[in-house]
């Protein structure tokens, strides 16, 4: 337990340490080297102008929606004539046990969510009810974020140090090859810190956009992690067509544009709620 309690506030430093970097490097050296200007006082660029608005866009939802995420935390079910005690057999790598009428109980929120999903270290609090819709988003923005980053820098590479990436095997070869050259000073601590980003935006990216997968097909199929974890079939599933509705809101492509409330949940909304079977 308080391994996961040191993650639950190292993840939050990462993610801003990683976002502070990744901005710092977009600004600071891929877009004056890519997109060069021709004198001090000539206009921005067409391309510069649009690489930075996309940048800003999909930066700034990242953040909104992760902002979202902990300002919205999910509901709280704490009922006072139940006691909310982990059985024996409860597995700290689920990090939860069943009660009842799908709530479940967090170890280190110390508190019944409503539809909780799992714990997010990144954000450090429970994904249940309320904020489901900004963590999709927030997965979503960041993998392209991670990846559009990605693309940039090796774009960088290409400019900066005439690093051709027309084989496949350079970008595989190209870490271990530079800590070797780092060791014996033919590589500088600048230059093997940006191939340690493009590998870091690349896991962020991947890993991200299989969160987003996943949590998809788990609110089409009115399912949480927590449930799907301890083999809890729903037993009167609602269309997809509802199930992502009650998690996007009827403004949902407002939402896809912009870290905005779409949907209003309440506890109120789970006062009968659905049969589930443990």
């Amino acid at each position: 337990m308080l391994r996961l309690r040191l993650l639950n506030a190292v993840a939050p430093a990462y993610f801003f340490t990683a976002t502070a970097v990744t901005f710092i490097l977009h600004f600071g050296f891929f877009l004056p080297t890519i997109f060069p200007s021709s004198g001090s006082e000539s206009p921005l660029k067409g391309s510069t102008v649009l690489h930075t608005s996309v940048f800003l866009f999909m930066m700034l939802n990242a953040l909104g929606n992760y902002i979202m995420t902990i300002r919205y935390p999910a509901e709280s079910a704490n009922d006072p004539m139940v006691i909310p005690v982990c059985s024996p057999d409860c597995s700290d790598r689920i990090d939860a046990h069943y009660l009842l009428n799908g709530r479940h109980f967090c170890k280190l929120c110390k508190k019944v969510i409503l539809k909780r999903d799992h714990h997010c270290f990144f954000t450090g609090n429970c994904i249940g009810n309320r904020n489901m819709r900004y963590f999709i988003m927030f997965c979503i923005y960041t993998s392209c974020t991670c990846l559009y980053s990605l693309v940039l820098g090796v774009a960088f590479l290409t400019v900066e140090y005439d690093i051709s990436f027309e084989n496949p095997l350079t970008f595989l070869t190209l870490l271990p090859l530079s800590t070797g050259y780092f060791f014996i000073g033919g590589v500088s601590g600048l230059q093997l810190f940006l191939v340690i980003m493009l590998y870091v935006w690349l896991g962020i990216g991947l890993v991200c956009a299989g969160f987003c997968c996943q949590q998809v097909l788990l609110v089409a199929r009115g399912q949480t992690w927590c449930q799907l974890q301890r083999g809890t079939l729903v037993q009167s599933r609602s269309p997809w067509r509802s199930n992502l509705r009650d998690v996007f809101g009827t403004r949902w492509g407002l939402g896809l544009v912009w870290p905005v409330r779409t949907v209003e949940t309440s506890a109120e909304a789970h006062a009968n709620p659905k049969a589930h079977t443990e």
